[in-house]
């Protein structure tokens, strides 16, 4: 990765498509020369700098390129068939975090992808790497592996198959991308130094609608490495000048996010509307403002222990024993209407799902009964053919630095759900640690983390049924399912005792189906031209000179980007005559440069613009 500075290179991957942004972030700044560099995050920042061989962690943290197919593949988030991947503006990669006590004392590595979430077949394949290369030194206990959220990168990747559809069945280029990039970032961890962590609070930096504010660790190192992580912010926006409808610009009713009953009228507004990447900019600016205070006001080291637990759990059918001995139990996988509609951030599409459900399978009645109020649009717990649609078995985990514990959840946790479930962890280990854990400790949440089961409503949410509660899988007691089960990994870890392992999850990678996603075409050129020709020029202004604000652009004949990802490398470079010489300036992993392909329209050969 190009080691550069300046105020761009702290809008990350996930910023372009800027639709969720509130995360806790982890590595984050570097000193060059007079400028700070880096990303701000919702719920912390830890700074980390090079100590003495006495400094009480060993830290490593590696990088590498995930960007995957960047022509033709639909994107993953949206669950819109119309939203492919046609170009590059930020390339996507996989970064890893590794913490450990020594050499040989206990050590967790987190993974932080530019990916809209985790995947449970990724997670198995990467661990059987990780198995083949160091033994037993990371294992499914120690090895947290977290998504951002963004919208904006290839799918296909998931292995139930609800997630599928869209993407036109598994893609393999996206899945080993990914692979390749977190196995890769975990052997490149730059050599674990002595370093401290420090940790401090941060609050509301003008991103998002709807936050709250919290504790988190932030990093500093001199190889620059720098993450945003998902935390419980499945119900927030950036797009913080409310919602409107796209027909009459008024806003939306706000009980129904609708215009004339229409829920695919209203539409969010970021604060540069509406030029999204100009919202893009906005958004990272005010993080990178955030950031730099937090890097200069931190002053709290983190000192203690680190620790881990991890358990498979089958979330279908879980006991829950509520206050006044009431027990109920979760259901089977199952998305309600809401789920369709989408949010203003991204409607979605009734009239696909729909169908689906018409041709797919009735719920039992069980299921009926088990998901109400939920109205059961999709049933895909209880659907396995031709294998499974939706997860059973879910994977919780609690990583444990000195007095930060980090709760990584497979899904995305609403505020309030994130919140509740913080407390309830935090009381958990103050009353179980004999007072290791105090006020002090605290608590935070990595969501999208290991796999993916959508989303996670409270309970009175849940009575509401909009899009989140519509999207929570596994019933209305789902977060007092996940709030049990957690507070026995709390108090395991506050004892110091082992917990059992549980059900191990399915590996479906022989199940996939073949892809339905045609083969990349263009093999040639145009007769009587070459892949690199020139097929429109650069339109000089009339003045003869380019201003700022002004757009460069030229397009050229190009092959398929699917051919070659070009991992590590660029699909456009924009270079600068200093002297005698080109020297490169630019590429496609710069906010200020867009490298977009298309086909012509005989729709025989492909093209690339770089602007």
């Amino acid at each position: 990765m190009q080691d550069r500075v300046g105020l761009l290179e702290c809008i990350d991957r996930h910023v372009v498509h800027y639709v969720e942004m509130r995360f806790w972030a982890i590595a984050c700044f570097a000193k060059c020369g007079d400028d700070i560099t880096g990303v701000v995050s919702r719920l912390c920042l830890a700074k980390l700098r090079a100590r003495a061989t006495n400094g009480d962690y060993l830290i490593g943290v590696g990088s590498f390129d995930m960007t995957g197919p960047a022509a033709g593949v639909n994107m993953m988030g949206y669950a819109n068939m119309y939203q492919s991947t046609a170009g590059i503006q930020f390339r996507l990669r996989a970064r890893t975090f590794v913490v450990a006590e020594s050499s040989q004392g206990p050590r967790f590595a987190f993974v932080n992808l530019d990916a809209g979430m985790a995947s449970q077949l990724i997670t198995i394949k990467v661990l059987e790497r990780l198995k083949s290369r160091f033994g037993d030194l990371y294992t499914e206990e120690n090895v947290a592996i977290s998504g951002i959220h963004t919208h904006a990168g290839p799918g296909g990747y998931l292995q139930y198959l609800v997630y599928s559809i869209t993407s036109l069945g598994f893609v393999h280029q996206s899945f080993d991308a990914i692979v390749n990039a977190i196995e890769l970032s975990i052997v490149r961890r730059a050599g674990s130094r002595p370093r401290q962590v420090q940790l401090l609070d941060s609050s509301r930096t003008g991103s998002l609608l709807n936050t709250n504010s919290s504790s988190t660790p932030v990093t500093n190192s001199s190889n620059r490495s720098r993450a945003f992580c998902q935390s419980h912010v499945g119900d927030v926006t950036p797009n913080v000048l409310g919602a409107f409808c796209i027909d009459s610009g008024k806003p939306c009713d706000f009980n129904h996010s609708s215009c004339h009953g229409n829920d695919q009228l209203c539409m969010g507004r970021g604060p540069g509307y509406p030029n999204e990447i100009l919202s893009t900019q906005i958004i990272g600016e005010r993080q990178y403002q955030k950031a730099v205070d937090l890097f200069i006001s931190a002053t709290e080291e983190l000192t203690g222990k680190i620790d881990y637990r991890h358990v498979y759990l089958n979330f279908t059918d879980i006991e829950v024993e509520l206050d006044g001995n009431n027990v109920v139990k979760t259901c089977p996988a199952a998305l309600g209407p809401g789920f369709a509609a989408g949010t203003t951030d991204g409607p979605g599409i009734n009239k696909l799902w729909r169908k689906l459900r018409d041709l797919l399978k009735e719920p039992s009645q069980f299921q009926v009964q088990c998901q109400k109020p939920k109205t059961v649009l999709l049933d895909t717990g209880e659907m396995f053919v031709p294998y499974a649609w939706a997860a059973a078995i879910l994977p919780i985990q609690k990583l444990r630095l000195g007095k930060l514990i980090i709760l990584s959840v497979p899904g995305e946790f609403t505020t309030m759900v994130g919140r509740r479930l913080r407390e309830a962890v935090k009381e958990t280990l103050k009353s179980n640690g004999n007072g290791e854990f105090n006020n002090n400790t605290e608590v935070i949440i990595a969501g999208l983390t290991n796999t993916y089961s959508q989303y996670v409503a409270t309970f009175e949410e849940y009575e509401q049924q909009r899009y989140e509660a519509a999207s929570t899988l596994y019933g209305p007691h789902t977060l007092s399912a996940y709030i049990q089960e957690f507070k026995k990994l709390a108090e395991a870890m506050a004892k110091g005792e082992k917990i059992m392992k549980g059900p191990s999850p399915p590996d479906l990678f022989k199940a996939q189906l073949c892809s339905l996603l045609p083969d990349p075409f263009g093999d040639s050129p145009p007769p009587g031209t070459n892949f690199g020709d020139m097929k429109q020029d650069i339109i000089v202004p009339k003045n003869g000179t380019f201003t700022k604000g002004d757009k460069a652009s030229a397009t050229f004949w190009s092959a398929n980007p699917r051919y070659d990802l070009l991992t590590e490398g660029t699909f456009a470079v924009v270079e600068m005559l200093q002297g005698q010489h080109w020297t490169p300036v630019y590429d496609d992993d710069d906010f200020s440069l867009f490298f977009k392909w298309k086909v012509d329209d005989s729709y025989l050969y492909s093209m690339a613009t770089i602007e």
